[in-house]
């Protein structure tokens, strides 16, 4: 049986860190993920209302590909400063391209944002919004063990009706690959089934990790929209008002393209963890990092290796959004 790894975080997979940076008094964070180098990466966008940055640097067909750290933040638009802050930080350490002689080191620093400014905190930031501060502490916090929960780029986030958070999981696939994801969710959709108990990712648990809870009973799914009326009422049928922003990283020799279908195939582990997913109203965004430490060989059974990532990386994202949303709620 397959089995998470030791730390059941996506920094199982070597080569990673995680540091959180939050703001209590206006309720949002930032979390940074920090890579050993230079990873090969990818994105996949389905949300209607998605807020990015350098997200096209990532596309295959462009010069680049390749990330030396990936953002999640709080804050909607103002959250993508946050990037600003890893960057200065990374620059300031050495680490980026150098295109001339002399110049600053330029990190590649993708990121993405989710939208949690009506979660009630004190939002009078004026000229001066705090996320390019909390990107620079997210950057000196970082390291392999990590909280989860309503931390960081997760503090301000809502899963439907209830608190939302920071979650992560891994699964050590027996032959030498890991997979690992790292999820910040705030869905418009929620997490749980009818019975507003059981995690619609309850299948792919392991060890009563958000909470062994199963199903009893046979309740209908018939509504594709439970709540929709209070969901209203809150505000949260607005574009980019809701979003799950998530990493998921292996440590395969995958390329550039190959990082864009482990995100696509990731995409399957939310859609399988919220209900619904990638609506008009969420900016729902799927990054990829591979390490290139495990050799996958060539022809179809490198294709076939992939498609086992791919859908380990779903798995351990469903797993990570229901760790978020049920350790947010035990606080």
């Amino acid at each position: 049986m397959l089995r998470p790894g030791p730390l059941n975080l996506i920094t199982d997979v070597p080569g990673l860190r995680v540091g959180h940076a939050s703001d209590e008094a206006c309720r949002s964070g930032v979390t940074s993920l920090l890579v050993d180098g230079f990873w090969a990466a990818g994105v996949d966008v389905r949300g209607g209302g998605p807020g990015s940055r350098e997200t096209e640097v990532l596309s295959p067909e462009n010069l680049v590909g390749r990330a030396h750290a990936i953002v999640l933040s709080g804050g909607s638009v103002f959250g993508l400063a946050a990037a600003d802050g890893v960057a200065a930080a990374l620059s300031h350490a050495g680490l980026g391209l150098r295109l001339t002689e002399g110049s600053p080191a330029i990190p590649i620093v993708p990121a993405a944002v989710l939208h949690d400014l009506g979660n009630g905190g004190d939002k009078a930031w004026g000229l001066n919004p705090p996320y390019r501060d909390l990107g620079l502490a997210s950057v000196a916090a970082a390291q392999r063990d990590f909280a989860l929960g309503r931390v960081g780029a997760g503090r301000g986030a809502m899963a439907g009706l209830i608190p939302g958070g920071l979650g992560s999981a891994s699964l050590d696939l027996g032959d030498g690959l890991l997979v690992g994801a790292l999820v910040a969710a705030n869905p418009v959709g929620s997490a749980l089934m009818p019975d507003g108990q059981t995690f619609w990712a309850w299948p792919f648990e392991i060890d009563a990790e958000f909470g062994g809870h199963r199903p009893l009973g046979t309740a209908p799914v018939i509504e594709p929209v439970p709540d929709q009326s209070k969901l209203a009422a809150l505000g949260r049928h607005q574009a980019g008002a809701n979003t799950t922003l998530a990493i998921v990283a292996c440590n395969a020799d995958l390329t550039s393209a190959e990082c864009k279908r482990l995100a696509m195939m990731a995409q399957d582990g939310l859609a399988r963890a919220v209900r619904p997913a990638h609506t008009p109203f969420d900016g729902d965004t799927v990054f990829a990092l591979a390490g290139g430490q495990q050799q996958l060989g060539d022809g179809m059974a490198r294709q076939v290796q992939i498609a086992r990532l791919g859908s380990a990386a779903a798995d351990c994202l469903a797993r990570a959004i229901a760790r978020a949303v049920y350790l947010a709620n035990l606080e």
